[in-house]
């Protein structure tokens, strides 16, 4: 996190390119991790529901307790990683502007709330599938804005 302590980072000719490639990486992520989740846990209530609870009509199985408390333990942890990393770039890079605190905030809110959301569908009310959905698709989506805004500011930005 050496960008955090250089003055001008888009005049480093060390950090630029470490930071353009932190960023792809980010961005790749973001878009993997929507394909893993299509395929693993699904996209849709149903799908979820399915997976976490399985279906008698058609002979599945619901997610064993164990397997599903390490999903959630992966998936905190990766969580924890980008969205700190990511933040950190973005206040480095945006923090003049008025609207980076809100986005920030929205990051990290929808993105805490996906893992809790989805312990509380396992284990208490498999109705918070339906939040669990809306935490993933907006903290991917305010991701996305940070990935791009910071690499525009970065890159193209005067």
């Amino acid at each position: 996190m050496r960008f955090t302590l250089i003055k001008n980072v888009k005049q480093d000719k060390a950090m630029k390119p470490l930071l353009n490639s932190l960023l792809v990486f980010i961005f790749l992520y973001i878009i993997f991790d929507i394909f893993v989740k299509s395929h693993t846990m699904g996209l849709t209530s149903s799908q979820v529901n399915t997976t976490l609870f399985g279906n008698a009509d058609e002979f599945l199985d619901p997610m064993n307790k164990s397997v599903f408390l390490e999903f959630v333990h992966m998936q905190i942890f990766f969580l924890m990683m980008l969205l700190l990393t990511l933040s950190a770039v973005f206040i480095r890079l945006l923090h003049q502007k008025r609207s980076t605190l809100l986005v920030m905030n929205l990051l990290m809110i929808f993105g805490l709330l996906c893992p809790v959301s989805l312990m509380v569908s396992y284990f208490y009310a498999p109705e918070f599938t339906t939040i669990y959905l809306f935490a993933f698709f907006t903290w991917h989506i305010v991701g996305f804005y940070m990935t791009l805004a910071s690499f525009w500011e970065l890159n193209i930005a005067k």
